[in-house]
């Protein structure tokens, strides 16, 4: 079965064609312009799986795409008004051109619909809870489904406890303990958690609301989104610029990088203490598979809990980096979301998930 992956972005929509033993026969980056030029020089797919933000409460794995659930994936653009209505105008886009392929969604927030309540639950009135939807919804999910699967693979378990570090311009974490998800930064919204490329990640609520007596809260909004985070704090959002500034003694990006690595130590600490250990630490995204600073900066804060990476196997790609006699495994797996998406679109085909 070939399956058409769909990731849809902002401007652009990110096309993989996998066969069936998940070969890539085709990749490309395209506007919902071209779209037709493109696929029609293409292989025709047996299906199409999307990459769809958020599935609220309703949706807990893929489900094939039918009338009901497009109205219901539209119901939840309240919950994630930035990023659900990109993921619907990219699935509407290519059932428009293969309107008899069959379209299955696949949910970033799926994998940590199993969250335990302590995790999941925001400690405010009930009434908000349950009037709003509110608690911790988490993103990332398909990245950190792939990536801990792949981390069980290399170590030969099912039961292990891994902490994955999903870091590109969006970033986060998750304690997967046994393949479920326990825990993880991001909540009901992806700008809580850790420093991001321009969004703050987590800030008092209370600053919030002094800020908000001082000035519009579209304008909050837009800053904690779009001009925060590293480009707040070094000027740029582009890891690799502020570490050639901080390597130049440029005292912002100096600090970015502090911030940046105490964040996501202190996130895996935490991570580490919600699965009830640590037998495997996995970086991936951008960020965590290309830059070993970061990584052997991390493993260095976490010295405490055992972790330790070997400076002559800190290479990007898919590689186990973990220090001689070291008992904590620490991997680079490189993101594959469209493995995930390929295998989530096949199995709700079987079960006729709807």
């Amino acid at each position: 079965m070939r399956i058409l992956v769909v990731n849809a972005g902002s401007s652009s929509l990110k096309l993989r064609l996998l066969g069936t033993d998940d070969e890539v026969l085709r990749s490309a980056d395209t506007t919902p312009e071209d779209l037709d030029d493109v696929l029609a020089a293409w292989p025709s797919p047996d299906a199409v799986g999307h990459r769809v933000v958020h599935g609220g409460t309703e949706f807990t794995e893929p489900v094939v795409v039918d009338a009901r659930v497009r109205d219901a994936l539209g119901e939840l653009t309240e919950l994630a008004p930035l990023h659900q209505p990109k993921s619907l105008a990219g699935l509407d886009a290519v059932s428009r051109l293969l309107p008899d392929v069959p379209a299955v969604a696949c949910f970033d927030t799926a994998f940590h619909t199993t969250l335990p309540p302590e995790a999941a639950t925001y400690a405010i009135p009930r009434e908000w809870r349950e009037r709003y939807a509110i608690r911790r919804y988490g993103f990332h999910g398909l990245s950190h489904a792939y990536c801990s699967a792949r981390v069980g693979t290399v170590l030969g378990r099912t039961d292990a406890r891994v902490v994955t570090c999903h870091l590109g311009a969006g970033a986060s974490l998750a304690a997967v303990v046994g393949g479920r998800s326990v825990d993880t930064t991001m909540g009901f919204t992806p700008l809580e958690g850790l420093v991001m490329a321009t969004r703050s990640g987590t800030v008092d609520p209370g600053l919030v609301l002094w800020l908000a007596e001082r000035m519009p809260a579209a304008e909050i909004a837009e800053a904690l989104e779009k001009h925060s985070g590293l480009s707040a704090l070094a000027g740029t959002p582009d890891l690799r610029e502020v570490r050639v500034a901080a390597e130049g003694g440029d005292p912002d990006a100096v600090l970015a990088l502090d911030v940046y690595v105490h964040r996501i130590a202190g996130g895996i600490a935490a991570m580490a203490a919600s699965a009830g250990g640590l037998d495997a630490l996995a970086f991936t995204g951008g960020v965590g598979e290309n830059s070993a600073l970061i990584r052997s900066r991390t493993a260095e804060r976490l010295a405490f809990l055992g972790v330790a990476v070997s400076d002559e196997r800190n290479n990007n790609g898919d590689e186990d980096i973990t220090a001689d006699g070291c008992e904590i495994r620490t991997l680079v797996v490189a993101a594959r979301e469209d493995l995930e998406i390929a295998r989530g679109t096949r199995t709700a085909l079987l079960t006729g998930s709807r």
